[in-house]
């Protein structure tokens, strides 16, 4: 008979960090989503909509679900927070896409682990298993799973190894041992609250996702508002300052897979040498990470604006300069170039460049996609 205890053992032998199993309940905390979306806090991510009645309860994934297997793997590598990077010529890519696509290399062991699981059963049963691709909500499995406990931030924490952490599970028909649930631990801190640069955890355990800065490097694709713009700063895809602040991640573990570690690409590369990057050589590099969702086009966007938010002279060269190779007569990457460089000329440094002036690009109204 399959025990929960050997799924751990040979989950630990694949590489996954943390395993822990969950019963497939219609737990309290799954019930807020439909408040959150009520509230508009979704923005453009309409497929949170259309799934919500999934996303309530893995039953309604897998009728015959008895328990989740949540499965935890570390990303963080041997590189300083993007808090502690005071250069703002420098790229800030988040922590979890530096390295190949974790979508990719999880899915791959997930499925390994559900091999192994089938082969040493000696009953038939149905599963299914995702890996940030389904309409579940991982994070609360994962709690009472008691893999952590989902912090202020809405990441998950385990107390031992900090919030870096992919999450994956396998949803099945087998009845499991199942463990204890994490325990809130964040008590009275609120600085991941104070630390967002836009607000966006608006109270505790609440993203309001239209301000998060992952949200508006990633998820929208059209035009970046522009009241959000100057926060964005030098964030060209997502944004880690929420964990970096978290007193958890002081001392966290860190992973030697090679899989999570950056690509040289990506390892706090200059915002000229990405900006000046063809085409040709920057897809691919996005295409095996995690940043193929927003692709090269939104990237482009990003890192005009990024730029922009710099202050500096080769900024304000790299903008005016056409990227051989680069995106040609793209209206939307196009605006922000423009929004890139009137900010830029707006700034002591830029004005001291004798008698050159931004082209006048801005749209007298919003780019059609």
């Amino acid at each position: 008979m399959l025990k929960a205890a050997d799924i751990k053992s040979r989950a630990e032998e694949i590489g996954f960090d943390l395993c822990g199993v969950a019963p497939a309940n219609e737990f309290p905390e799954l019930q807020f989503l439909s408040a959150w979306l009520e509230r508009g806090y979704a923005g453009e991510m309409s497929y949170m909509a259309r799934t919500a009645a999934k996303r309530a309860d893995v039953r309604k994934v897998l009728p015959s679900a008895k328990t989740v297997i949540a499965l935890g793997t570390v990303y963080n590598v041997d590189r300083p927070y993007s808090t502690e990077i005071a250069d703002r010529d420098r790229a800030r890519i988040s922590r979890y896409a530096w390295g190949a696509d974790y979508h990719t290399v999880l899915t791959e062991r997930t499925e390994a682990l559900l091999v192994w699981m089938r082969e040493a059963s000696d009953v038939s049963f149905e599963a299914k298993l995702y890996v940030d691709t389904g309409p579940v909500q991982e994070r609360v499995y994962a709690q009472h799973a008691g893999l952590g406990w989902i912090g202020k931030n809405t990441c998950l924490i385990n107390p031992e190894i900090g919030s870096w952490l992919f999450l994956s599970e396998i949803i099945c028909s087998l009845s499991l041992e199942t463990d204890q649930g994490g325990v809130d631990q964040c008590g009275t801190c609120t600085l991941c609250l104070e630390a967002c640069p836009t607000g966006a955890i608006v109270e505790p355990w609440v993203i309001d996702s239209t301000r998060c800065l992952s949200y508006l490097t990633i998820e929208v694709k059209g035009q970046i508002p522009e009241a959000h713009r100057e926060a964005i700063g030098n964030h060209v895809y997502g944004c880690d300052i929420c964990q970096d602040v978290c007193p958890f991640n002081a001392t966290p573990a860190q992973s030697l897979d090679p899989a999570w570690q950056p690509n040289p690409a990506l390892d706090q590369p200059r915002l000229v040498d990405l900006w000046q990057q063809p085409d040709e050589s920057l897809r691919p590099i996005v295409e095996r990470s995690a940043m193929s969702r927003a692709g090269v086009r939104g990237l482009r966007r990003n890192i005009a604006v990024a730029l922009g938010n710099s202050g500096s002279r080769d900024a304000a060269v790299a903008l005016r300069t056409p990227v051989a190779g680069g995106t040609p007569e793209d209206p939307l990457v196009d605006a922000h170039v423009s929004w890139g460089e009137h900010r830029l000329a707006s700034t002591r440094t830029i004005q001291a460049l004798a008698g050159e002036k931004p082209r006048s690009r801005i749209p007298s109204e919003p780019v059609k996609e």
